[in-house]
């Protein structure tokens, strides 16, 4: 079969550089759709319920929330473990899954069992899923500042009231609309509320409860409908809207009435503006701030997603209040395109490094720039198998390339077809005709195929045993491995199809073989090595030993 696919590529060598040209191409398509990061994402597939419980204790959300919801998640399928955490007024259960369980139906599974537990919690608590996103899906972090002495169009200076309400109402709201944002979560600050103080002494004398003020507050602000009028065929709707606008509108609420006198809130209660009790802060430089966040929705590109966040928070930023900005403080492109510059150095200065290299042992123009060509070429087989395998390019998965493992296969082939070429026309004594050329290419590349193959066989089951880490070593190790195998896959391919057919193509007319400059200064420092190195046999194999052990 490895015959046949040799004389296929030679005989049929324009059809093999089609096929590579397309592979090429689809690789290059195949890379503007590359997932790209700074390192691999190790979070394992959970869901986080998240419960608010205003006022309860940290005992009280353990035993009356937290035990049962964390209890009913047992026995879903896929179920790795659960943990939670109980804290005064939040509840925070996650519930983690083995790799590979799709994270919409791990969602789907926590849903139902949160929706049959629901009777089973205090009334009035409302239980959420965490968003969809990983440890890593912090990607844009961002202040919402004012300038110094700047003033609100009431003369007065901005409050961390003021920055949060900024924040939930105008820039949220806005980066929520974000392709790839799953959530923006907010702190510090204060959250705008309306506080409705009543006075005891007030409602013993009218005999109200607090119950009562509750229930009117809740009764007056809502917006009522009763139907619509025909007339003149057209329609018009009846409604009475209800809900409340301002302190002055909460103060007139009637709570009942006496003696045919309404009794409102202001009657018997305080109102005013207020903040919500917090449990955090955020701090910069010492000073506290409002802080905003976005988060990565899982399996998008958190290079292009967090450049699409800048770019929405520079178009936010103009439509703020006078004196407001909001201000990047880590943004996840700077690092990603750190990280990449990183690999691209080491990847171009490797490359550029293996074929000054060929260039001077080969001693053949033509048959180095073939050679040359499969690093490239291995590369972009490598991209479509990263894109079709979801992995990410990163720190670990393109740092582990080797350039010359890759090529090793193709540097045989191309030596040993110039020696036999070299050697055939030396015996004829004349340039070889095109039939003879290509019968005497496939016979050297028959030659030295196996021993190749084979070689980077060996080097591929180095890196098997690694596909077979679990957890977070699997997640950090297991892209590398397989971006690793991909190129060796690449390479070998390269080495059975295009290789032979590139030597056809470019190595034609006289072929010499004979040792260039750089190969005689090799041997002439290599061959008395060796020769010493076999006359002292045991005192180097004893000397390996040694080191051997003290390495170990």
């Amino acid at each position: 079969m490895i015959d046949g696919i040799l004389s296929f590529s030679i005989r049929q060598r324009w059809l093999v550089m089609i096929g590579v040209l397309v592979m090429a191409a689809f690789g290059a398509w195949n890379f503007t759709r590359l997932p790209i990061d700074a390192v691999p994402d190790i979070t394992n597939v959970q869901v986080q319920i998240n419960t608010r419980a205003p006022g309860y204790s940290p005992l009280e959300v353990e035993q009356r929330i937290t035990f049962p919801i964390e209890t009913s998640m047992g026995g879903l399928p896929n179920l790795q473990n659960t943990r939670s955490l109980s804290r005064y007024g939040l509840s925070q259960v996650t519930v983690v899954f083995k790799d590979g369980t799709d994270i919409y139906f791990a969602r789907q599974l926590v849903n139902e069992r949160v929706q049959q537990v629901k009777d089973r919690l205090p009334a009035g608590i409302e239980t959420a899923m965490g968003p969809v996103s990983t440890g890593l899906g912090e990607i844009y972090l961002y202040t919402v500042e004012a300038k110094p002495n700047a003033l609100k169009t009431d003369g007065k200076p901005y409050s961390p009231t003021d920055l949060r309400t900024i924040q939930d109402w105008i820039i949220k709201p806005q980066l929520r609309n974000v392709s790839g944002v799953i959530e923006v979560n907010t702190i510090g600050g204060f959250e705008k509320q309306f506080h409705v103080l009543p006075d005891p002494a007030q409602l013993m004398a009218y005999k109200l409860s607090f119950r009562e003020v509750m229930t009117a507050l809740a009764a007056n602000n809502a917006n009522v409908g009763a139907g619509y009028i025909e007339r003149n065929g057209e329609q018009y709707l009846v409604r009475t809207p209800g809900q409340v606008a301002n302190i002055d509108e909460i103060k007139e609420v009637v709570i009942g009435s006496r003696n045919g006198v309404p009794i409102r809130i202001s009657d018997v209660a305080d109102v005013r503006e207020g903040q919500d009790l917090r449990t955090g802060a955020a701090t910069l430089n010492g000073e506290e701030i409002v802080l905003g966040t976005a988060m990565l929705l899982i399996g998008e590109n958190s290079r292009t997603v967090a450049q699409r966040v800048a770019a929405k928070i520079g178009e936010i930023g103009r439509s703020l209040p006078e004196g407001v900005i909001a201000r990047a403080i880590y943004d996840r492109t700077h690092l990603v395109e750190a990280t990449i510059a990183t690999v691209e150095k080491n990847l171009v200065e490797g490359a550029l490094l293996v074929i000054v290299i060929l260039f001077l042992i080969l001693g053949n123009f033509k048959a180095a720039i073939a050679t040359a060509f499969v690093i490239p070429l291995s590369m972009l087989f490598t991209i479509t198998g990263m894109f079709e395998n979801k992995v990410s390019a990163n720190l670990m998965s393109l740092g582990a390339i080797d350039f010359g493992i890759i090529i090793d296969g193709a540097v045989i082939i191309v030596e040993n077809c110039l020696r036999v070429l070299a050697v055939e026309q030396q015996r004829l004594g004349r340039i070889l005709s095109r039939e003879e050329r290509f019968e005497t290419i496939l016979a050297g590349s028959k030659e030295v195929i196996g021993p190749s193959l084979f070689g980077t066989l060996i080097i591929a089951v180095v890196y098997l045993p690694i596909l077979t880490l679990t957890g977070v070593e699997g997640k950090m190790f297991t892209p590398m491995a397989l971006t690793v195998l991909m190129a060796l896959l690449g390479a070998s391919i390269l080495s059975l199809t295009f290789v032979p057919a590139a030597v056809a193509l470019l190595v034609t007319g006289r072929v010499s073989e004979h040792e260039n400059w750089f190969m005689r200064g090799a041997r002439y420092i290599y061959v008395p090595l060796l020769s010493r190195s076999i006359q002292n046999r045991g005192i180097i194999a004893f000397t390996a030993a040694i080191l051997v052990v003290v390495s170990g």
